[in-house]
C-alpha cells in the first residue's frame, strides 16, 4: 500500500509529465499552423530546439543507463571474486 508521500510524489510526477507533453505538443504539432506573427510565438523556443532537448535527453538517459548496467556488472564480479 502506497503512503501519502508516494502518493503526492506520484500525483505530482503525473502532473510534470502532462504539462511536459502538453506543451511539447502544443511546440510542434499546433505552432506550425499559428501565424508567425501572433503573441503566442513568444511563449516557445525556436523549433530547432524541438528536435534537440529530447535528443539531449535520449543521450543523457541512455548514458546513465549505460553507466548503471556498467555499475551494477563490476560490482557484481567483485562479490563473485571475494566469494571465491
Amino acid at each position: 500500500q502506497a503512503t501519502g508521500t508516494d502518493q503526492v510524489v506520484g500525483l505530482g510526477l503525473v502532473a510534470v509529465s502532462l504539462i511536459i507533453f502538453t506543451y511539447y505538443t502544443a511546440w510542434v504539432i499546433l505552432l506550425p499552423f499559428i501565424d508567425s506573427q501572433h503573441v503566442i510565438h513568444k511563449y516557445f523556443l525556436p523549433r530547432a530546439y524541438a528536435v534537440a532537448i529530447p535528443l539531449a535527453a535520449g543521450l543523457l538517459l541512455l548514458l546513465f543507463v549505460g553507466l548503471f548496467i556498467t555499475y551494477v556488472m563490476l560490482k557484481s564480479e567483485r562479490v563473485t571474486k571475494k566469494a571465491q
